[in-house]
């Protein structure tokens, strides 16, 4: 996943986040659902390393990875899947603040990430490229992430900011088509203000739209979470094929606990 929008702390929906998910086309991988064994996990699945990138669970429970953009940074053969980051999270039984302390100790065995955690008493995020080398706690408001460190406001980030504050929390839940619209924006940066994060001019303006489109890389699927004011968690995600066009929409709901049979 390559940009996240939350809005934490709105009295009717608590938890809005909005995602989008850069990959190449060419990775396996299983859209949104309801992992086989772990019916109180919905989430997309990397069918290479077996991890994800977003989900959600029972208790309130969410999370979400992006990559930090290092190129030309050596990753060991031996580092683990950054998405098991996720995956571990959501099928164990920590809290989100005992789980971001756990990694935090180890947070340098991986390549560079940016990790979210979340549950009924708190959301948290962890850069392992940030120079605080600690968990933060996020408090009411709106955040953005894409592949730098929190809030950093590069063009996409500051333009889906923007776009996403704008919509009434309601549209969320009542036109859920207007946040995949807004998420669907291919637009551009202007040269003078793309990041130079070593990946030359013209890679840095591919990367620079909220959504992208090219032949082998690009936006596979958009996300939304909406939580309501009981814990429950919505889940919606829309994919795309390699030229940007919609393929598969699905759509769960997680109440606040499992009914027992």
């Amino acid at each position: 996943m390559c940009i996240a929008y939350l809005s934490l702390g709105h009295p009717v929906w608590p938890v809005l986040v909005a995602a989008n998910r850069d990959e190449f086309h060419a990775r396996p991988a299983a859209a949104a659902a309801p992992w086989p064994g772990y019916e109180q996990l919905i989430a997309g699945r990397d069918l290479t390393a077996g991890g994800t990138w977003l989900g959600c669970a029972t208790g309130g429970r969410f999370a979400l990875l992006t990559n930090y953009r290092e190129p030309g940074v050596p990753v060991s053969t031996h580092a683990p899947s950054r998405g098991l980051l996720v995956r571990d999270y959501l099928l164990g039984g920590q809290s989100a603040a005992h789980y971001i302390d756990s990694v935090a100790c180890h947070a340098q065995d991986w390549a560079g990430f940016n990790l979210i955690v979340a549950d009924a008493q708190g959301v948290w995020y962890l850069g392992n490229r940030d120079p605080r080398h600690a968990p933060r706690q996020l408090g009411p408001g709106q955040y953005v992430l894409s592949n730098h460190l929190l809030d950093t406001p590069w063009p996409k980030a500051r333009r889906l900011r923007a776009a996403l504050q704008a919509l009434p929390a309601s549209d969320w839940t009542r036109h859920p088509e207007r946040v995949f619209a807004l998420l669907r924006d291919t637009t551009q940066a202007p040269a003078d203000e793309l990041p130079d994060t070593g990946l030359g001019p013209v890679r840095e303006q591919l990367l620079s739209s909220p959504f992208i489109v090219s032949p082998g890389y690009g936006t596979r699927c958009s996300t939304l979470i909406t939580g309501d004011a009981a814990g429950g968690l919505s889940l919606s995600e829309l994919s795309y094929d390699a030229a940007g066009a919609p393929t598969e929409r699905h759509d769960w709901h997680l109440p606040a606990r499992l009914t027992q049979p």
